[in-house]
């Protein structure tokens, strides 16, 4: 059988994660605990046999790849398309400003509308849905039987959970996101399915090694 194992990681953490303030498409770097989650991905993956690194082209997912890359002598392939949703006007702005200026747009969002889109150039969830979905065999069918990184946004895992669990796209969130936990998927031509998720062992052990 045809498989591509694939690491999908979301990026290191941001100030505007810590602020809960809307990134989309805004090109905003790690923060210093963003580096360190890096680092500690990059140790966690050190003995994994990777051929390939994609990164979206923002910073916060391609200096995480980097981290890695910088390990494995790997050249990265940045690609836009992996970039977190477009928020359109959205972007920028904390959920409680959102709540207060677009309290309509708010609900649609909150409740997944999947054509809602947001003002100002933002994609609807089914516009990410097929943005990925185009995506996905031309970074995996040319790695039949090899193991490859994808360094991408919390939006983008979403749908890649979703695709691989078979579940639409308003269905409630019921997994986890962490900044640089790891992801694990396999990659056929008959779709992807879930091998592991949400694994942060490697971050949770360094915490304990620094606080002893």
């Amino acid at each position: 059988m045809k498989i591509t194992r694939i690491l999908a990681i979301r990026h290191g953490e941001t100030a505007w994660n810590v602020d809960t303030r809307i990134q989309g498409q805004i090109d905003i770097p790690l923060n210093d605990h963003g580096r360190w989650q890096a680092q500690q991905l990059a140790k966690a993956l050190a003995d994994e046999d990777i051929h390939a690194i994609y990164a979206s082209d923002l910073s916060r997912a391609f200096d995480t790849a980097q981290a890695v890359a910088s390990t494995k002598q790997i050249p990265i392939q940045a690609r836009p398309q992996l970039r977190e949703r477009h928020f359109g006007d959205f972007q920028g702005h904390t959920w409680e400003d959102i709540q207060h200026q677009w309290p309509e747009d708010a609900e649609q969002w909150r409740v997944r509308h999947p054509e809602w889109t947001p003002q100002g150039g933002g994609e609807s969830l089914v516009m990410l849905h097929a943005r990925i979905a185009a995506l996905i065999d031309d970074m995996a069918s040319p790695h039949v039987g090899q193991q490859v990184l994808w360094v991408t946004h919390g939006g983008v895992l979403d749908i890649l959970y979703r695709m691989a669990s078979r579940q639409d796209l308003q269905a409630a969130r019921t997994w986890g996101l962490r900044n640089t936990a790891i992801n694990r998927l396999l990659w056929t031509p008959e779709g992807l399915q879930i091998v592991g998720w949400a694994d942060e062992a490697h971050l949770d052990a360094a915490k304990d090694e620094s606080s002893a």
